[in-house]
Formats: C-alpha cells, sequence, structure tokens
C-alpha cells in the first residue's frame, strides 16, 4: 500500500517565514490597506474634476501630477491584493480584495481618461509653448510625447471615459478563466515515479513532464487533459470573450486588427511580429531534427507530446535545494558586476520571493510589484536544475524593475513587456554559459545543453507557435466566425503538426492545450516571449566575450524604464529588433548547441 501526499496549506507554510515574501512592507496590516483603498478611491473624484482645467502649461502640469499620484496609490494597492490572493488563490478575504481593487482600477482609469483626450487635442506648437511657461513639463516630455502620437486612435473625452469604465466587463473572461483554471479545475489524482499516490497540481504536472518515468509522464498528460476535455466548452466560450473584447477595443480605437493595436501600445511595428513568424517557419526544421534526435536517443519507436520535456539524457546527479540554488544564481550572474550582484542578495535577504508550494496558491512563478513595493518573485519551488533557471529568470524582470525604479522617476519607472523578456532571458543565458564551463561531469554538460534546447523550443519555437494561434484567433473572430471547442481543437491540433514535424505521433489531447495557456488572455503577448529570448542571445554573448565594453551598455538598458521607445532602448544596447538579423543569429546558435550536444552524446 502506497500513502498519497497532500499538499502543504498556506498556514503551514506561514510558520516559516523565511520561506514566505514579506507583504507587510507594502502594508503593515489589512487594516492600512482598507486605509490607503478609502483614501485612494476618495482621490479619484479630485483628479476626474481636473478634466476642465487643463487649458495651459500649469493645468496640464497639475493634471499630469495629480494622475501620476493616484496611480502610484492604485498600483501599490493592487500589489498587495494581488499577490495576497495569488498565495492562496483558495482564500475569499482575498479574492475579494482583488476584485474590489480591480473595480478601484477601473473607476480610476475612468478618472484619468480625460488627460490623453485633452493632450491630443493640443497641437504640437501648443505643447511646445506649454513646456516654455512651465519649465517643469520638460520631464514629463517622452509621456506626453508618447501620448500626442496616438491622436488619430483616441475617441472623444466622454468616448474614452465611457470604455475605460468598462474595463473590469472587459476582463470578466480573463478573470473566470483564471477562477477556473488556478482554483476550481480538479485534476485528481496520479501515481508519482516513485508509486505514491498525489495529487496532481499545475505545478506537479510540469515536474512529471520532465519526468524519467514515461508511464509517470503519460498519466500525468492524460489526466490532465481529461479534465480540460470536461469543461473544453467552457473554455472556449472565455477564450472567445476574451477576444472579442480584445477586437472591439481595437476597432473602437480605430486600428485595422487587434494586433496592430497591441504593437502600437508599445510602439512596437508589425514587421516585428512577422519577422518572428516568417524567420520561425522558415527554421521549423531544426525544431524536426531537435524531435528527432529525442526520439532517437530515448529509444522510442514512437515520439510523443509527453515525451518532449523529459531530459534526453535522462536524470542526473545534481543535488540542488534552493539554498544551493541562490549560490549558483550569484556565481552565474558575477560578469554583471557587484551593484547587480547586491541587488540579488538584497532579494534574498529581504524577502522578496515566495518559496514553497501550497495547496491554492497560483501556479508558475512570476515576478510582480509596484514602484513603490519590492519586485516580488512568487515560485512554486521544486528540487531541479530546471528551478535554478526559473529563479534566475524572474530574478531578471525583479531586478531590472529595481535598476529602472532606482534610476527613473514614477512615469518612467516601468518598462514594457516587450523589452522584459530581454532582461529575465540574459540571466538564463549567462546560467547556460556558467554551467558549460564550470561542469565536467559529461551527463551535467549534455543535461545543460539539452535544458538550452529545451528552452528555445519553449520560448522561441513554442511561443512563435502560441503567436501564430492568437493571430488565427483574433483573425477568425474580426471576420465573423465563432470560435468553438472543435475549431478551436482542429486549427491547434494542425498547428501543432506543423512545427513539430513528422516524427511526433499525433496524441488528440494536445489539441486541447489552448484551453490550458493564460497567455492567450493577455492580447498578443506570447510572441515577446520568443522576441525577448532571441536578442537575449545576441547581448549575453557581447557580455560574455567582451564584458567592458557591453556590461555597461545592458545596465544602461536595464536602467532605462520607458524614458525611451523601446527599440531605441534595446538599440542602444546593441540590438536592432527591426532586422531579422538576430533572428537568425539566434537560430544559428541553437544549430551549434545542437550540434555540440550530438557530438558530446556520440
Amino acid at each position: 500500500m502506497t500513502e498519497e501526499k497532500k499538499q502543504i496549506t498556506r498556514a503551514e507554510v506561514e510558520k516559516n517565514p523565511a520561506q514566505t515574501w514579506d507583504l507587510t512592507k507594502i502594508f503593515k496590516s489589512d487594516q492600512k490597506w482598507e486605509e490607503a483603498f478609502s483614501k485612494t478611491d476618495q482621490q479619484t473624484s479630485a483628479v476626474s474634476s481636473l478634466a476642465d482645467k487643463v487649458n495651459d502649461g500649469k493645468g496640464l502640469l497639475n493634471a499630469i501630477k495629480s494622475i501620476l499620484s493616484l496611480l502610484r496609490s492604485v498600483e501599490k494597492i493592487y500589489s498587495y491584493a494581488s499577490l495576497k490572493a495569488d498565495q492562496d488563490t483558495s482564500n475569499n478575504h482575498y479574492a475579494a480584495y482583488r476584485a474590489r481593487v480591480a473595480s478601484l482600477a477601473a473607476k480610476t482609469n475612468s478618472a484619468i481618461s480625460f488627460l490623453t483626450p485633452v493632450i491630443i487635442s493640443f497641437s504640437d506648437e501648443q505643447l511646445e509653448n506649454f513646456y516654455k511657461q512651465e519649465p517643469q513639463l520638460e520631464q514629463y516630455r517622452h509621456l506626453i510625447e508618447s501620448i500626442a502620437k496616438k491622436r488619430e486612435h483616441t475617441l472623444s473625452t466622454e468616448e474614452e471615459k465611457l470604455l475605460a469604465s468598462a474595463g473590469d466587463v472587459f476582463s470578466a473572461s480573463s478573470d473566470t478563466f483564471s477562477i477556473l483554471n488556478d482554483s476550481d479545475l480538479k485534476f485528481g489524482t496520479v501515481t508519482d515515479p516513485d508509486g505514491n499516490k498525489v495529487q496532481l497540481t499545475q505545478g506537479l504536472y510540469s515536474l512529471m513532464m520532465e519526468s524519467s518515468d514515461r508511464r509517470a509522464r503519460k498519466e500525468a498528460f492524460q489526466t490532465v487533459y481529461k479534465a480540460y476535455g470536461q469543461f473544453k466548452n467552457t473554455f472556449a466560450t472565455t477564450l472567445y470573450g476574451q477576444v472579442k473584447a480584445d477586437n472591439f477595443d481595437a476597432s473602437a480605437h480605430k486600428f485595422k486588427s487587434a494586433r496592430q493595436a497591441a504593437t502600437f501600445r508599445n510602439d512596437i511595428p508589425e514587421t516585428v511580429f512577422e519577422n518572428l513568424v516568417d524567420t520561425t517557419n522558415n527554421n521549423l526544421g531544426l525544431l524536426h531534427r531537435y524531435v528527432s534526435l529525442r526520439k532517437k536517443i530515448l529509444g522510442l519507436d514512437e515520439i510523443h507530446s509527453y515525451d518532449l520535456y523529459t531530459p534526453i539524457t535522462g536524470e542526473v546527479d545534481f543535488p540542488v535545494d534552493y539554498q544551493s540554488a541562490q549560490a549558483i544564481v550569484l556565481e552565474a550572474l558575477k560578469p554583471l558586476g557587484d551593484d547587480y550582484l547586491q541587488g540579488m542578495q538584497d532579494e534574498f535577504d529581504q524577502r522578496w520571493i515566495d518559496i514553497p508550494e501550497n495547496s491554492g496558491k497560483r501556479s508558475g512563478a512570476y515576478s510582480d510589484g509596484s514602484y513603490d513595493t519590492y519586485p516580488y518573485i512568487l515560485l512554486n519551488w521544486q528540487d531541479t536544475l530546471d528551478n535554478i533557471f526559473t529563479l534566475i529568470h524572474e530574478s531578471g524582470h525583479s531586478q531590472h524593475s529595481r535598476l529602472t525604479r532606482k534610476n527613473q522617476p514614477y512615469q518612467y519607472g516601468d518598462y514594457p513587456i516587450f523589452l522584459a523578456e530581454i532582461a529575465s532571458t540574459t540571466n538564463e543565458m549567462l546560467l547556460t554559459d556558467y554551467l558549460l564551463k564550470t561542469q565536467t561531469d559529461p551527463r551535467v554538460k549534455a543535461y545543460v545543453l539539452n535544458h538550452f534546447l529545451d528552452g528555445f523550443k519553449g520560448t522561441v519555437f513554442r511561443q512563435t507557435q502560441f503567436a501564430e494561434f492568437e493571430d488565427w484567433i483574433h483573425k477568425q473572430v474580426q471576420a465573423g466566425q465563432a470560435l468553438t471547442a472543435d475549431s478551436l481543437s482542429k486549427f491547434y491540433g494542425d498547428l501543432n503538426k506543423k512545427f513539430y514535424g513528422p516524427d511526433l505521433k499525433f496524441d488528440p489531447e494536445i489539441s486541447l492545450e489552448w484551453a490550458r495557456i493564460p497567455h492567450f488572455y493577455y492580447d498578443y503577448y506570447v510572441y515577446q516571449y520568443a522576441t525577448g529570448e532571441s536578442a537575449a542571445i545576441t547581448l549575453s554573448d557581447g557580455i560574455i566575450k567582451d564584458p567592458k565594453k557591453n556590461v555597461p551598455l545592458y545596465l544602461d538598458y536595464l536602467s532605462s524604464g520607458s524614458s525611451d521607445y523601446p527599440l531605441n532602448v534595446i538599440k542602444k544596447a546593441g540590438v536592432d529588433m527591426e532586422k531579422p538579423d538576430y533572428l537568425n543569429n539566434a537560430f544559428s546558435v541553437f544549430k551549434d548547441r545542437l550540434d555540440q550536444f550530438e557530438a558530446l552524446l556520440s
């Protein structure tokens, strides 16, 4: 008889505070949060009344300062509520907090919605006069210019206010998906590789997909998709609702498509998206070759979707508890210099990180926070080499946030998603290089190479696959086609066959993968993972080969926030993302390491 293992509860985790993030640094108590919420709620009315007072430089300066002060308060309130809710999604008290702050955010967006229409109502000449009237406006020039360029895509003040007030309506599908996916959906139990009956969770599913026990992988794969299959029509409805909201918002703002609207918001030309899809499709032969290699080395008659994540070399003797992982991360990031390393030490010592998995905790990992909080990290830690990569990846986000907030005022104290993934993935590339240089065991080196190849597969090939799917669903809805579970599964299944090639035995379950991907609710988000990894390969290569020259440029990029347009920021660091060269370079590196991997194994 085997004993069923149960997840620990949040209350049990909190008996060891060192394992949890310290959210008292945001608000000391729920009561303090309530007080801040009430004060900020009242502040929205005062800001809304400024709409008719922006007639000159002084009025514009006052409006901008008041709006930024309000947003700063809302973001801090949101961070506390969101982080508290994510540490245990079954806690209704903090779920209610998040719902309340979502309504406050919608109210805030409505109150501040006048700013963009007001700014675009002024000509460039009038705005220049405002800078002369109020020299303090100069510190907001880039902010004002980035708004002014939206003239042709901005509605009247009343229309923008109406749309902004419906923010929580437009997010209803995403909110429903999150609750269903993270809290209400139950997968049942499976038998782990040790023969124990365990409750299958999102975090454990990812771990079991990496297991060398094929029976366990297959059981977990089939168990997960059986659960999604039972609710496929519900998931199709939530996704359809989200896409309709994306398309409606784009159409209302006079964009040709949701894709154009999404890339415009980040000041990215659509050619960046198109270059990614085209270049990746031109290199699918490399992915087919990798799948074929997996099949050969694993000694399989047939390779299935549940065989794509287990290390080709099997499990290696690489003991890595959380404390050991911290030491490895610090060594790997030494090329970035003392200030960066001190930021990493603060991250570990000051409790920015919520480490263990517990029942109800949001799945996966992320870095989050606001200008006035730590850049917190949520983990669901498992003692694996992959989790070191997760830690260093999320730390890349958090250190990017730390350096930006340290060097930029609030108005430029954040950065677009397009730049975010570059910082996190550069950290991963530095870790890969460190491990390949320091590990002498050929099995470990092979494991690390396989991790790089697997990571590239997941971040460049897979995210581009997701981007193609996301583009298709938005175009389908724009053309008047409904999204059903059957139509979504048919297209996704065919797309999966194209990407992974003829050697992959098609599993019908994989056609349902679209149902479990939260990023499809983020409106053209995923392609930036792929562009980010490709750019990071170029940047990390420069840091390793010539740190004296390239580290200052890289740290300047991390410190720039949104003080310039994203393509300009990353171009200064050495990557021109309007051209496909960096993508071709990334695929070249993938090919070289695939060659190395084959040679090492032989």
